[in-house]
C-alpha cells in the first residue's frame, strides 16, 4: 500500500520554499501545500501517484495561491501570475549548497529570527517534524510551540524578511541555527516522541545524511564535526538499544557486542580530529562523552571519571538544566545515589519524563521506594513512546 503520507512528509518542505519565493508569503504557501496534499488525498488512490509527485504537489499548489490571491485583489492575483511564468522560465537558483534539503534548511534559518525560532519553524516546515514533537524536543507545551510558531511567520510577514538563498558569505551566521536542526532532527529518530518503536531509523539516517554534508561543506567548521561525531557514535548503539520485541533496553543492559563498530571508529576519528583543533563546543564535548562510552568493552570499565571532567566543561559552556540531569547521572555513578539525587532535585524540569525516570531510579537504589513509584507515575504520564512506558511500567520502583 502506497503510504501517501510519508510523500507528503517528504515534499512538504520543499513545496512550501519554492512557493515562498515566488509569492514572498509564508502563510499563504503553507495553505496552498495543504491545499493540494488535501486534493492528492482525492485523486492519487484513485489515479495513482504521479510520476513527479514533487511537480504535481507545487503545480497544483500555486493554482491554489494564485486562486487565493485572485479572491483577495485582482491585482494581487494579476502580480503572482507574472512572478509565475517569469519564475517558470528562469533556472532555480542554487546557491553555495548543492543538497535540495540542506539548502532548505540554510534559506529557512534567516538570522533575523532568534535562534530557538528559526530551528523550531525549520523544523515544521523541513524536518518532517509535527508541532507536538517540537515542542517535546524544546521541553514546552505543545500550545506554547504553536504560539512561538505564528508569531515567527507574522514577523516574517510583517518585516518583509525574504526567503533567499544564502550565498556562500551568509553560510557561518546560518550554521548554528543548521547544526540545531539537523541534531533535532536525529534526536526525534534516536527517542521517538510518540509511537510505538523507540526509533525512528528513517529521520536518524538522513541527520546522519545532512551531518555528511555539512562537514564537507564547511570543512573547517568543527562544531559540524563535532554532531557528525555525536550523532554517528550514539547510531552506532542502534542494534543494542532495542530488544527482538521491541523492547528499550538501558545502556548499561546493551549488548555491546552488538554496536557498529564501523560508526563508531569514523565517530571517534571526528573527535580525534576535533581535539587536535582544540575549540571545543557543546556538540564536541557530547561525541567526546559517546566516544569514552564506546571506548568501554563493558559497562563496568566505563570511565566515569573522564565523563565527568567532559560534562564540566559542557555546562560550563551550556548551563542547561537538561546538561546538568546528565552530569547528575555520572555522578551517581561515582559517589553514589544520594550525592546524585540532591543535584537532580535542584534542577527545574518538571515536565521532562527522564528527569522523573531518573529520579526515580534514584530514589529505588535508595531504598525510598512509595517515593519512586510516584516519579515512575510522573514520568509515565509525560512520555507517549510506547516503548518508554512499557519500560517504566516494569521498573522494580
Amino acid at each position: 500500500m502506497t503510504d501517501f503520507a510519508a510523500i507528503f512528509r517528504a515534499e512538504h518542505g520543499r513545496a512550501v520554499a519554492v512557493l515562498t519565493r515566488v509569492f514572498g508569503d509564508l502563510e499563504i504557501a503553507e495553505d496552498a501545500v495543504q491545499d493540494a496534499f488535501a486534493t492528492a488525498l482525492e485523486k492519487w488512490p484513485a489515479n495513482g501517484v504521479p510520476p513527479s509527485p514533487a511537480g504535481w504537489i507545487i503545480t497544483t499548489a500555486r493554482n491554489r495561491a494564485i486562486d487565493r490571491l485572485r479572491r483577495e485583489s485582482a491585482r494581487a492575483g494579476k502580480q503572482a501570475e507574472a512572478a509565475l511564468l517569469h519564475a517558470q522560465d528562469e533556472p532555480e537558483e542554487e546557491g553555495a549548497v548543492h543538497d535540495d534539503r540542506l539548502r532548505l534548511i540554510f534559506t529557512c534559518c534567516h538570522p533575523a529570527l532568534a535562534l530557538n525560532v528559526r530551528v523550531a519553524l525549520t523544523l515544521r516546515m523541513l524536518g518532517g517534524l509535527t508541532t507536538a514533537e517540537i515542542a517535546h524536543a524544546f521541553l514546552v507545551p505543545e500550545p506554547t510551540m504553536a504560539q512561538r510558531l505564528v508569531r515567527a511567520k507574522a514577523k516574517i510577514r510583517a518585516a518583509g524578511i525574504p526567503y533567499r538563498i544564502p550565498a556562500e558569505a551568509d553560510l557561518p551566521d546560518r550554521v548554528r541555527g543548521v547544526l540545531a536542526v539537523v541534531y533535532l532532527i536525529f534526536n526525534e529518530g534516536y527517542a521517538a516522541s510518540s509511537g510505538d518503536s523507540l526509533v525512528r531509523d528513517e529521520l536518524a539516517v538522513e541527520a546522519i545524511r545532512l551531518g555528511r554534508l555539512l562537514v564537507d561543506l564547511m570543512p573547517d567548521e568543527p562544531e559540524a564535526a563535532g554532531l557528525l561525531a555525536l550523532m554517528l557514535l550514539q547510531h552506532s548503539r542502534r542494534p543494542a538499544r532495542v530488544a527482538a520485541d521491541g523492547s528499550l533496553v538501558r545502556l548499561a543492559d546493551q549488548n555491546r557486542g552488538l554496536w557498529d563498530r564501523e560508526l563508531i571508529d569514523e565517530g571517534q576519528e571526528l573527535v580525534r580530529r576535533c581535539l587536535r583543533r582544540n575549540h571545543p563546543g557543546p556538540y564536541q564535548l557530547q561525541a567526546a562523552v559517546n566516544a569514552v562510552h564506546a571506548d568501554a568493552r563493558t559497562a563496568e570499565a566505563t570511565d566515569w571519571r573522564q565523563i565527568l571532567q567532559l560534562y564540566d566543561h559542557l555546562l560550563a559552556l551550556v548551563p542547561s538544566p537538561v546538561v546538568a540531569l546528565n552530569r547528575a547521572v555520572v555522578v551517581a555513578e561515582l559517589e553514589g545515589p544520594a550525592a546524585a539525587l540532591a543535584l537532580v532535585d535542584d534542577l527545574s524540569l518538571d515536565s521532562y519524563y527522564l528527569f522523573h525516570a531518573i529520579r526515580a531510579d534514584l530514589l529505588t537504589q535508595l531504598g525510598r521506594i512509595s517515593e519512586a513509584q510516584d516519579a515512575y507515575g510522573t514520568a509515565l504520564t509525560l512520555t507517549s513512546n510506547r516503548a518508554e512506558q512499557d519500560f517504566l511500567r516494569g521498573q522494580p520502583g
